[in-house]
C-alpha cells in the first residue's frame, strides 16, 4: 500500500507541477503580447484562474497528507502519547467529516455547475468547480487511513511527532534535494 501511495503522490505532485507550469506559460505569455504587441491570448486568463483553482485545491490534500495544515499544536505537545493520539483521532474523524460534508456540496451543486458554462472558453464549470469531489475525497481518504492506524494500533512515534509538529526530515528521508 505504501508503495501505491507514494506513486500516488508523485503523479499528484506531477499534476501540480504542470498546472503550475501552464498557469505561469499562459499569465508570461499574455504579459508579453499584451505590453509588446498589444494583443493577448483570449482564454489564457480564464485558464490561468482555473490552474489556481485547481492548483490550491490538489495541493490542500498534498498539505494534509504532509500536515501541512494549521493545528493547535501547544495544546497538544502537553499531553503524552496516550493523549496525543487520542487528539489525533478526535482531528481525524472531525476533518472526514467535514471532508464528507465538502464532497456532498460538490455532489449537490454538481447538476448546477454541470449546465453553466465559462463565459470565454465555453467549458462546463463543473470542471472548474468538480474538483471537490478530489479534494474531500482525498481528505477522506487519507483521514480514514490515519483513522485505521490508530484503532489498530499502528500509528508510529514518527506519524505522532509529524502530528504534532515536533518531527523533522532528515536529509536521507523525504524528497531528494
Amino acid at each position: 500500500m505504501t508503495r501505491f501511495a507514494d506513486t500516488a503522490v508523485k503523479l499528484v505532485e506531477l499534476v501540480l507541477a504542470a498546472l503550475l507550469a501552464g498557469m505561469v506559460l499562459m499569465v508570461a505569455t499574455n504579459v508579453v503580447l499584451r505590453y509588446g504587441f498589444n494583443s493577448g491570448i483570449t482564454f489564457s486568463e480564464e485558464m490561468s484562474r482555473y490552474f489556481f483553482v485547481w492548483l490550491t485545491f490538489i495541493g490542500a490534500v498534498l498539505a494534509f497528507k504532509e500536515h501541512g495544515h494549521i493545528g493547535v499544536e501547544t495544546v497538544v505537545k502537553l499531553f503524552g502519547r496516550r493523549g496525543r493520539v487520542i487528539c489525533m483521532f478526535l482531528s481525524n474523524l472531525i476533518i472526514l467529516g467535514c471532508a464528507g460534508a465538502f464532497f456532498h456540496g460538490t455532489w449537490v451543486q454538481h447538476p448546477i455547475n454541470a449546465t453553466m458554462s465559462a463565459a470565454v472558453i465555453d467549458l462546463s464549470m463543473i470542471w472548474v468547480y468538480g474538483i471537490g469531489y478530489f479534494t474531500g475525497g482525498g481528505v477522506a481518504l487519507i483521514a480514514l487511513m490515519r483513522l485505521f492506524q490508530i484503532v489498530t494500533g499502528r500509528v508510529s512515534d514518527a506519524e505522532i511527532a509529524r502530528f504534532v509538529g515536533e518531527y523533522e526530515e532528515t536529509p536521507t528521508e523525504g524528497r531528494a534535494s
